[in-house]
C-alpha cells in the first residue's frame, strides 16, 4: 500500500503490508475516546498564559468571546468542527486564533480539568500530559537552541506517554532517557530533538528510524517526514509501536521487524536514518542503505562523553560532521568488536 504524509508529494511507496493507522489522522481518535479525550489534543496547542481563568467563561459568553475573535459564521464552522470529530480542522482553530478555541471548547462543556480516558482508556487529568509536554519543549528543547517549527510542532503534538511502557508513563516526560530494560532507552528530549535537528528532515523524504523500540521517535519523525520505515527487532515492542502508532494516526509509517544492524534493504534507500541510541560499530548494512546525497545521525559512544555526527553520503562515501556531545547506552548489535589478547 501506499504510505504519505497528508499534502506531501506521493514520492514513496512502502513495499509491505501493515502500515499503521488505517483511516487517516481522526479516525484513531475518533473510535477510542470521547469528547474531552478529543478536547485536549486541542487545548494542548493553547499557549500557557491563554489556559487561564479570565477565559473561563461560561456558556452562551464563551459563544461572544469567540465571536469577537473568528467572527460567527466561523465560530459555528469551530464548533461543527470539534462535534463532527474533524481533529485537523480542530486543531486548526486552536493555532489560528487560541483564545476563541478555548472559548469553543467551554462553550462544548470541555472543561480541561474535568477527568477523561486516555487512548487507551485510562482515566487521567485532562490537561495533565498535556501540560507536561509543553512544559518538556519550553525547559527541554527551545532552551538547547532547536527552533525549527517542525519539530517544535510534532514534540508538542505526540503524546510520548502514549509510547513507553505503562509503569513508565509518569515518567514519560523526565529530563533523562527513559530506560526501557535491556540496555534500551527512549532518548532524552534534548537529544532526540537536538538530533532531528542535525539531521535535518524534509518533508519529501523517507527515512529510516532504527531501533524505534515502542515508536515514538517514529511518531515524530512521521510528522517531519513524506514516509518513515520503524525498525525495531524486539517482537513485543515492535507489536506495542504498531499499535500506538495507529491509535495517534501516524498513518505515513510502517514497522518493521529485523535485526538493527541489518536494516530494511527493501524499503532502501533512505534519504535520512536516524539511530536511536549509541553504537561503537556502524554496520555497512545501514552506509549501503543510505541513498546518495542523504544524511545518517548517529551518536558515538567515545569517552565520557559520546558524540553526535551527522554523516552525509556522496559518491559512496560518507563524510561526517560534529554535531553535538551526548551519551546514551550502546544498541545491542552495535559494539565494536574486541580481538581476543592473552
Amino acid at each position: 500500500m501506499r504510505a504519505t504524509r497528508r499534502g506531501a508529494p506521493r514520492a514513496h511507496t512502502l513495499r509491505t503490508q501493515g502500515a499503521v493507522g488505517e483511516g487517516g489522522f481522526g479516525g484513531g481518535y475518533r473510535n477510542r475516546t470521547g469528547l474531552h479525550g478529543f478536547a485536549i489534543q486541542c487545548i494542548a496547542c493553547l499557549p500557557t498564559r491563554l489556559r487561564c481563568d479570565e477565559l473561563d467563561y461560561p456558556g452562551a459568553g464563551c459563544k461572544r468571546v469567540a465571536w469577537g475573535c473568528l467572527g460567527k459564521k466561523t465560530v459555528e464552522w469551530g464548533l461543527t468542527t470539534f462535534k463532527n470529530w474533524n481533529v485537523k480542522g480542530a486543531i486548526l482553530v486552536a493555532r489560528c486564533c487560541p483564545a476563541a478555541c478555548w472559548a469553543l471548547l467551554r462553550a462544548m462543556g470541555c472543561d480541561r480539568m474535568r477527568a477523561s480516558r486516555d487512548l487507551n482508556g485510562r482515566v487521567t487529568t485532562m490537561t495533565d500530559f498535556a501540560t507536561r509536554r509543553m512544559t518538556m519543549v519550553d525547559t527541554q528543547v527551545r532552551p538547547s537552541d532547536v527552533t525549527k517549527f517542525p519539530i517544535i510542532d510534532a514534540m508538542l503534538t505526540v503524546p510520548r506517554e502514549e509510547f513507553v511502557p505503562a509503569d513508565r508513563r509518569e515518567a514519560a516526560y523526565v529530563g533523562e532517557h527513559l530506560d526501557l530494560g535491556a540496555g534500551r532507552v527512549v532518548l532524552d528530549p534534548r537529544s532526540f530533538a537536538k538530533l532531528l535537528d542535525a539531521v535535518d528532515v524534509q518533508p519529501d523524504e523517507l527515512v529510516l528510524d532504527v531501533g524505534a523500540a515502542y515508536g515514538y521517535s517514529t511518531a515524530v519523525l512521521a510528522r517531519m517526514a513524506e514516509a518513515v520505515v520503524a525498525l525495531e527487532e524486539d517482537l513485543l515492542m515492535a507489536a506495542e509501536a504498531e499499535n500506538a502508532l495507529s491509535r495517534v494516526g501516524a498513518d505515513n509509517s510502517v514497522v518493521v521487524t529485523g535485526a538493527l544492524t541489518a536494516g530494511s534493504a527493501k524499503h532502501a534507500p533512505f534519504d535520512v536514518i536516524v539511530v536511536q541510541g549509541a553504537v561503537e560499530h556502524l554496520p555497512e548494512a545501514l552506509i549501503a542503505q543510505l541513498k546518495d546525497g542523504g544524511r545518517i545521525g548517529c551518536l558515538f559512544a567515545e569517552g565520557a562523553n559520546g558524540v553526535v555526527r551527522v554523516g552525509y553520503k556522496m559518491d559512496g562515501a560518507v563524510s561526517w560532521r560534529f554535531a553535538f556531545n551526548a551519551s546514551a547506552p550502546v544498541l545491542p548489535g552495535f559494539e565494536r568488536h574486541r580481538a581476543f589478547t592473552l
